[in-house]
């Protein structure tokens, strides 16, 4: 046979020959993964491709500590109306306590800075009042044993109202008194005591034990006043002036380091620059007398 009879080959081109899975790509190894993917319809794959590739790429929320939950909590306040009062009220007793602490430190920074022998004689003046109030109450136990043992209870209670008028004159200025006591004068060239520093002294001598106190001839008792006026001090409405010469009876022990204490009359007299001496004496006058005045609403108790 010739060559001319013979029919010719047609070689195999790569377009004829490759099979429609071959023209997407390169062929992808099957895995579990690829195989899952296939079975699974297109809504949960599509779903699946639109999750985060990862999860832990999230920010996550800052762990707050105990103190930073407490701030949290307090900050900013939410107050009611009724918390809101509660801590008014605390206020104002906590400034009530400071101020009441406050003049209480005042008053106690005199014996605070006393040296220790002034702090004694305190000690001692104090003992010396218990001493006398205890005597007082003595004395009334024995007019009391008097009265209930006396054959003659009329008489002897006649007595005793005698001598007690006599102890109520000289505590109402109506008689004259005398005994043992001090001289106290006051020297003020500047001017500068006033009504108030005599009436501390005067308070101060009282509590000490004095049964009687003239001041420049005017007879001083409980109902007694001071008031400053023009070029002086005015007791009960009768103007005295400088030097303020004070009379008083009783123990001078008691009374001269009564005046004396530290923070008491004499340096504060002194620091409002007056001169001030007390003098002991065994004999002390108190002749200035107050006329006897009926009470014009009080009345006597006793049937």
């Amino acid at each position: 046979m010739s060559s001319q009879d013979e029919t010719p080959e047609i070689p195999e081109t790569s377009a004829t020959s490759e099979s429609p899975e071959a023209s997407k790509g390169p062929e992808v190894p099957e895995t579990s993964g690829n195989r899952l993917r296939k079975e699974l319809p297109e809504e949960v794959r599509a779903q699946e491709d639109t999750d985060p590739p990862d999860a832990e790429a999230e920010p996550r929320k800052p762990v707050l500590t105990g103190r930073q939950r407490l701030v949290k909590g307090l900050w900013p306040p939410r107050v009611s109306r009724a918390q809101f009062i509660v801590a008014l009220l605390l206020f104002g007793l906590g400034f009530g306590l400071a101020v009441q602490v406050a003049s209480n430190s005042d008053s106690d920074g005199a014996l605070r800075g006393a040296r220790q022998e002034d702090l004694v004689r305190i000690l001692d003046e104090l003992d010396d009042r218990t001493q006398r109030l205890e005597e007082e109450k003595q004395g009334l136990e024995d007019q009391r044993t008097e009265l209930e043992n006396s054959s003659d209870q009329a008489e002897e209670a006649r007595k005793q109202t005698v001598e007690k008028e006599k102890q109520l004159g000289i505590l109402a200025g109506t008689v004259a008194a005398q005994g043992p006591g001090i001289t106290l004068t006051i020297e003020d060239e500047e001017g500068t005591v006033e009504a108030d520093m005599l009436l501390d002294a005067i308070q101060e001598l009282r509590a000490a034990g004095a049964e009687a106190i003239q001041v420049n001839g005017v007879r001083v008792v409980a109902g007694t006043y001071l008031t400053d006026v023009s070029g002086g001090v005015a007791v009960d409405g009768n103007k005295i002036s400088a030097p303020y010469r004070f009379k008083v009876i009783g123990k001078p022990q008691d009374l001269e380091p009564a005046l004396n204490i530290p923070g008491g009359v004499v340096q504060t007299l002194e620091k409002e620059q007056a001169t001030v001496t007390v003098e002991r004496s065994d004999k002390i006058i108190v002749d200035a007398l107050r006329p006897a005045k009926r009470p014009d609403y009080a009345r006597s108790s006793s049937q």
